[in-house]
């Protein structure tokens, strides 16, 4: 009973048609083209550039250059372009507005630093401006093994005087030059306003090691070497190696000079080296298979 129950039901139920897919999709609905009389086209389209302003332009420019003396001028390719770019400028508000025009230098400032810069190459030795003084060349020794081949008489390095001039060899000016750079200003900073002279204590003497009879010749007899005992700085304070050594401000400058000298040059001696050293800094600039020798 059921089971024709249910066939009745489905013979009730009418046939679904059957799903076709169309012949062709539908074509899209183009967009209506706004006419170029349209308000909103004519706020983002750029103005055409006038003739009239560049003209105005150029005339301006040529007005500018017979300002500075230079009669003969006519308009070429590069200044109407300027001009163009300027005339758009103007009008654009997209574009950036006209930069101003840097001003020359006085003529004063450039012959001054010209002055300078011949007044540096006539002083430098080494072949470094850096370095300031004047040629020596040999430096006969009174005993065996002192003397200096291509000695020179070092005044200043990089802008920071020497309290006596030294003399040297060109390895060790060049050695000092950036210990004062790498070592001296950076442990230095700011303190005192920086340094404005070296205290050289000793730089070229034929004599033997710390003066001692009978013991080799110092690095100094050999124009390798030189000894520091102080820095004057900016605002006329002082330090020095002989009491500022033990303090703690000026303590830990000197420290940092001396660690930032070892591997610069071959020998660094400081206060704590020995008593001989107990004042200065001994530079030289001997070197050793094993390496800097720094105490």
């Amino acid at each position: 009973m059921r089971v024709l129950s249910a066939a009745l039901c489905l013979a009730l139920i009418p046939a679904a048609p059957a799903l076709t897919s169309p012949e062709s999709s539908l074509r899209p609905v183009a967009r209506a083209i706004a006419s170029v009389e349209s308000p909103a086209l004519a706020q983002v389209r750029p103005l055409a550039r006038p003739e009239v302003l560049e003209t105005a332009l150029v005339s301006q420019l040529a007005q500018q250059f017979r300002r500075e003396n230079d009669p003969t001028y006519q308009a070429d390719p590069v200044d109407i372009t300027l001009a163009r770019e300027r005339a758009f400028a103007a009008l654009s508000q997209q574009a950036t507005g006209l930069s101003l025009r840097p001003l020359t230098r006085p003529n004063a400032i450039v012959q001054n630093a010209m002055a300078q810069r011949r007044e540096r190459a006539r002083g430098a030795v080494c072949r470094d401006p850096d370095i300031q003084g004047e040629t020596v060349g040999l430096v006969p020794g009174r005993i065996s093994g002192c003397g200096i081949q291509n000695a020179v008489r070092v005044r200043s390095v990089s802008g920071i005087s020497l309290s006596q001039q030294a003399l040297m060899d060109c390895p060790t000016a060049q050695a000092l030059k950036q210990w004062v750079n790498r070592g001296m200003k950076p442990a230095v900073g700011s303190f005192g306003g920086g340094v404005r002279e070296i205290r050289v204590a000793a730089h070229y003497a034929c004599r033997t090691r710390n003066n001692q009879p009978g013991a080799r010749i110092s690095e100094h007899g050999k124009g390798r070497a030189i000894d520091i005992s102080g820095f004057r700085m900016r605002d006329g304070s002082e330090i020095t190696l002989l009491t500022g050594w033990g303090r703690r401000e000026t303590g830990a400058i000197l420290r940092d000079m001396h660690k930032r000298a070892c591997g610069v040059f071959g020998t660094v001696l400081g206060p704590e080296s020995n008593r001989f050293h107990r004042d200065h800094f001994h530079f030289d600039t001997a070197r050793y298979r094993s390496g800097s020798f720094c105490r």
